[in-house]
């Protein structure tokens, strides 16, 4: 087994070497295992550390510890909750270079998007810090005589937030500060890919000032810590992001015990433009709609719609500026396109541009993804792409842009809303009647109308149809962490 020393020498130099952390934070104390699992450098494939792996015993002890901590954590005023939860996003500031330099190590992608993602992520804690106080009820006219009822949003109890590996920093915070400002304590379950990054973050929880069992995190075998989760009574609330295909049978486990579940998952986003859109506009959002996170992400881009008027010209700017995307290990210096943090993604990627080239697409930049180059996949553009080709009907979830035609408003919202997946879509034109019908139309939980950067932390993130429940971020994110009590007095004096 690596030990931490041998770990922070192969992850390279840490401005504060306590971050890198490799065993589970359980009830406020690092736990040692008798297993560990390997964390590997995608753009290398070689070992960086090994973590420790929980037990079915040690995550009991975790949902024990935070069932506890729930009582005195949810009787804390909200603002006290707040301070305490600032405290942290303060020192995840204060530590951004360091957390991004794990997060590149463990996931792959280049640095400057690994801060990105930190500075995005504490965004999230910041703003539920303070969103915690605004968690209101309502007073309801009554329908009684001599009566008076009331409504309180009041903290579900005891959290699981299982995250992924795409946004191993970002998507705990989004969801553990929710929670945390609800007055929920969360044990959180990262990816085996990347549990570098939770770690850390539990280690500046810790210096923070959180209780013990408020905010914890346990690592090890995805389905046997996940089932345990799922199973257990005590665990009231579940928040999950990952695949449509995982989420549906992680939904019928949770059903035994009728828990509080919010879920995002699957994305297969339609980037629409239209003959009167801005060209230059519109290839740079779908560069960015495309190609963030190596295009490792549910809001990529999947299907890009262009009307006839415009689509040679797009297709021709879109060409140049995927071919100037440099491709190489997340920490060289000027990299658009890090490896893949999974070999599944590129053997996806590979079936879905030999299947296009196969059935008549036109490969205009990149190549079908070697072996031999291990986790990269170089940024990819297939033109004349048809909605019989794989890549037009699956998620990707790679570098690959599929450039598909169309004539007319109706057609491309038919093709568009044909597809159980409904997160995100992207729309470019400069007619506002045809945006706003299309904002209406499209069966989307989130449209972005000529732009490709519209999340945050303000906003109600997630999607329709089997992209998922609930929602992450602005208030609707805090109350997926909440219930409702109704409270009846009756016999009050007229």
């Amino acid at each position: 087994m690596l030990d931490a020393m041998r770990a922070r020498r192969a992850l390279g130099h840490l401005g504060d070497p306590d971050l890198l952390r490799l065993e589970p934070f359980i009830d406020g104390h690092w736990h040692k295992c008798g297993n560990a699992t390997a964390v590997a450098d995608p753009a290398t494939g070689n070992e960086i550390a090994r973590v420790g792996d929980c037990d079915v015993p040690m995550l009991d002890r975790a949902i024990d510890a935070a069932d506890k901590a729930f009582t005195t954590w949810r009787t804390l005023l909200a603002r006290d909750r707040g301070k305490i939860i600032l405290a942290w996003a303060s020192l995840i500031r204060l530590h951004a270079r360091d957390l991004a330099t794990i997060l590149t190590a463990e996931q792959g992608k280049p640095l400057g998007e690994s801060e990105a993602e930190i500075n995005y992520g504490v965004g999230f804690i910041e703003w539920f810090a303070a969103e915690g106080e605004r968690a209101y009820g309502e007073t309801i006219p009554s329908h009684k005589p001599n009566s008076r009822l009331f409504v309180s949003m009041q903290p579900v109890g005891v959290c699981a937030a299982v995250t992924p590996w795409n946004f191993p920093s970002a998507m705990i915070a989004r969801k553990a500060a929710a929670a945390l400002a609800a007055g929920c304590p969360v044990i959180v379950k990262p990816a085996a890919e990347t549990p570098l990054s939770a770690l850390a973050l539990a280690e500046l929880a810790d210096r923070a000032g959180f209780p013990p069992g408020v905010f914890q995190v346990v690592t090890g075998q995805p389905e046997l810590l996940t089932n345990a989760l799922l199973v257990d009574e005590r665990v009231r609330a579940f928040s999950f992001t990952g695949s449509t295909e995982v989420g549906r049978l992680l939904l019928k486990k949770a059903a035994g015990t009728v828990k509080k579940i919010s879920m995002e998952l699957g994305g297969h986003a339609p980037f629409i433009v239209f003959d009167d859109a801005d060209l230059d506009e519109a290839v740079e959002g779908c560069i960015g709609a495309k190609f963030a996170t190596s295009g490792q992400d549910c809001l990529a881009a999947n299907r890009i719609y262009v009307q006839d008027g415009i689509y040679e010209a797009f297709v021709q700017e879109l060409r140049s500026r995927v071919a100037a995307l440099r491709v190489g290990p997340g920490f060289e210096a000027g990299i658009d396109i890090g490896p893949m943090t999974k070999t599944s993604v590129v053997e996806k990627c590979r079936r879905h541009i030999q299947d296009a080239i196969d059935k008549g697409a036109r490969l205009l930049v990149g190549e079908i993804p070697d072996p031999a180059l291990g986790n990269f996949v170089a940024p990819t553009l297939l033109a004349d792409v048809t909605h019989k080709m794989l890549i037009a009907l699956e998620e990707t979830f790679g570098p690959v842009a599929p450039v598909l035609r169309f004539k007319g408003e109706d057609e491309v919202r038919a093709s568009a809303n044909a597809s159980e997946m409904g997160l995100a879509a992207y729309v470019y034109t400069r007619d506002l009647n045809r945006a706003m019908r299309l904002s209406d139309t499209l069966e989307y939980g989130m449209v972005g109308i000529n732009t490709a950067s519209f999340t945050g932390a303000p906003i109600p993130f997630g999607g329709w149809k089997q992209s998922g429940l609930g929602r992450e971020g602005s208030r609707h994110g805090l109350q997926e962490f909440m219930e409702l009590k109704y409270v009846c007095f009756g016999g009050l004096a007229a």
